[in-house]
């Protein structure tokens, strides 16, 4: 068997090789807020925070978390580092830097602004309150984190009914309820347009017993009627048809039928 011969570097290129590799070591760059008080590094992070660039202020923050550490101001980068996650994209770290957050002070002065930010971020995953601008609404989306967002709001409104965010909070929480029970007749409108007629009317049902006094319910009583004709249950059709007009007596779906495309389920003119 062959073995390799080790070759023997000279002295001089030992030196010389060494000598390269502290030189490429001390290139590293040089932690710029090493001599930085937390104030002077809060100031830096507002400031490109202020600028949109949210993803350079998230290191200043959390330097200031261990520089400022148990002390008022690292709370607010905490809270600071997780609105520029999201700003910057970052959804899920956000989340998570809100929850350690309430964690490690849950009787903080600002566990209100925490929940409503945590609701905000799920609120607005992809889509926001006017999502009419992108023609597709909540209900059409995986409502995950519409439910998520849904709890953070209602824990904000119950332990702080007193909180600045508790009114836009409140109206978060109708929209997202809104776009529950839209999502569930979406899923009936869905079956009943390729004719599975008794799964339409299942997920109908279903949205008219978890939800109360909401838009979508017109619908749902319609896409029962009209699956119950379809089905040739005349006495069902005809029951169903007496509560849409009952409790729905201007509605125009036994005119009109579906809405269109362009016709959104929250729109009321």
């Amino acid at each position: 068997m062959f073995r390799a011969k080790l070759s023997v570097v000279p002295g001089w290129l030992a030196l010389c090789t060494a000598a390269w590799l502290v030189a490429g070591c001390s290139t590293t760059e040089a932690d710029k807020t090493a001599n930085w008080s937390p104030n002077r590094i809060y100031s830096e992070a507002k400031d490109v925070s202020n600028s949109g660039a949210y993803d350079k202020a998230v290191p200043l923050l959390e330097k200031l978390e261990g520089r400022a550490a148990g002390t008022p101001l690292a709370q607010q980068a905490q809270l600071d580092k997780a609105y520029a996650q999201w700003k910057a994209g970052d959804k899920v770290p956000a989340i998570a830097t809100l929850d350690r957050f309430m964690k490690l002070h849950p009787a903080s002065p600002a566990i209100d602004y925490a929940l409503y930010l945590k609701g905000v971020i799920n609120f607005n995953d992809d889509l926001g309150m006017f999502a009419w601008m992108t023609r597709q609404d909540l209900s059409e989306r995986d409502q995950k984190a519409a439910k998520e967002s849904f709890e953070s709001f209602k824990e904000l409104v119950t332990r702080f009914p007193e909180s600045r965010y508790a009114p836009d909070a409140r109206l978060r929480m109708n929209y997202i309820v809104n776009s529950l029970a839209q999502y569930e007749v979406h899923v009936a409108r869905y079956y009943y347009t390729r004719g599975a007629y008794l799964a339409a009317i299942n997920r109908a049902q279903l949205a008219l017993a978890d939800y109360r006094e909401v838009p979508a319910l017109e619908e749902a009583l319609y896409i029962m009627y009209m699956s119950y004709d379809k089905l040739g249950m005349t006495d069902l059709r005809d029951d169903t048809q007496r509560v849409l007009t009952t409790n729905y007596p201007k509605s125009e779906y036994l005119t009109r039928g579906f809405r269109s495309k362009d016709d959104p389920w929250w729109k009321l003119w």
